[in-house]
């Protein structure tokens, strides 16, 4: 399933509302459920940035958007994650967004996670969706590239002193990291 589970909605939703989130960064939008989720919990000023490679995918989020009265709270970029992320870093400065969303491409969580790290200002949040990948990570024979990947993604969260972590074994596995 490449959507994001309904609970994992309503979780990122409710921890929106209890970090009190201003502003996050969603890296990677599919049909925008969980952006939505995301943009519907923040307040009037709020604002999420999100990335997606795919003009179609997009469309199809922005059209929800819009539906919800949530897209002036949306600046969606199209292209290259890591590419627009950057940008992002150097148009906000370090510290600028207190929470990221990050569900793309699992080979590049961890260089997504590296700048989302910089973005997130200290106390903030980090999230990253399909962490446990059908329970494919616990499986020491499954050895392709996103699998690999995430098992290395993960052992690197679990010894990451710059964040306190936990996975939370929703949908398809989420990854909350607190800033510190």
């Amino acid at each position: 399933m490449l959507q994001t589970a309904p609970e994992q909605g309503q979780l990122l939703a409710l921890l929106v509302e209890l970090l009190g989130v201003q502003s996050a960064i969603e890296v990677g939008v599919f049909t925008g459920y969980s952006s939505l989720a995301v943009a519907l919990a923040l307040p009037e000023s709020g604002k999420l940035v999100a990335f997606d490679k795919e003009p179609t995918t997009m469309e199809v989020a922005q059209k929800y958007w819009d539906k919800a009265g949530v897209a002036h709270k949306v600046d969606s970029r199209l292209g290259p994650a890591l590419e627009r992320l950057q940008e992002l870093l150097n148009e906000q400065g370090k510290s600028s967004f207190d929470m990221a969303f990050i569900d793309a491409d699992k080979r590049c969580y961890q260089s997504y996670f590296e700048l989302c790290l910089k973005l997130v200002r200290p106390g903030g949040l980090i999230a990253v969706d399909n962490v446990l990948f059908y329970g494919k990570v616990a499986d020491p024979a499954v050895q392709d590239k996103a699998t690999v990947a995430l098992k290395e993604f993960n052992q690197r969260l679990l010894a990451d002193a710059r964040v306190s972590y936990s996975i939370v074994p929703i949908g398809d596995g989420m990854a909350l990291c607190r800033k510190r």
